[in-house]
């Protein structure tokens, strides 16, 4: 719905001069002869509304009208506002209560520090994230930041290798890792 207020920009309670004279300003200010081009049609419609705007506003009855159509608009957007406030209020305590009722970790199968207390706490933390990604759905930035992504990562590790108090923990990290190891053996043979 237009505010018709906000177009004249004047309050609710404006009087009929009020009106008018924000109207002669608005329409002085945004006639399409002192502009050209893209400016002369953007002005065009602003005039329109001004127009429009004025006609209503002006008219006694028609601004009754539209202040009781106005009002009622209103109402209901604060009903929707409420609403879905109340709904995500209702979403926040349960997910608050989920979390209290079940423990983070599960302490019959893991100790503290353990591997199964890491497992657990991945699977928490991933548990809401999509089971497949659809390599289909990518867009062209998308692609353009893995490959940054995956470049930083590449030039950070060489530079990191050249470093001579880093150079340990990154052999550490790679070649003396079994997991990689492991992996240059599949490929190796």
């Amino acid at each position: 719905m237009k505010d018709y207020y906000e177009i004249l920009e004047i309050n609710e309670h404006a009087s009929k001069e009020i009106i008018e004279k924000a109207y002669k300003v608005l329409a002085k200010k945004n006639h399409p002869d002192l502009y050209v081009g893209q400016l002369r049609r953007d002005a065009e419609l602003k005039l329109r509304e001004i127009n429009e705007a004025y006609k209503i506003l002006s008219n006694e009855f028609l601004k009754e009208q539209y202040d009781k159509e106005r009002q009622k608009f209103k109402r209901e957007q604060y009903i929707k506002e409420r609403v879905k406030k109340t709904e995500n209020q209702r979403n926040m305590d349960k997910i608050k209560k989920d979390t209290k009722e079940r423990p983070l970790i599960n302490k019959k199968n893991a100790k503290s520090g353990s591997f199964a207390q890491g497992i657990e706490l991945l699977n928490i933390i991933f548990k809401n994230r999509p089971k497949k990604i659809n390599i289909k759905g990518l867009k062209k930035e998308d692609w353009i930041a893995i490959g940054m992504t995956i470049a930083i990562l590449i030039i950070l590790g060489i530079i990191l290798w050249f470093i001579p108090f880093t150079n340990s923990w990154i052999r550490e990290l790679t070649i003396e890792n079994p997991l990689f190891s492991w992996i240059g053996n599949i490929f190796s043979k």
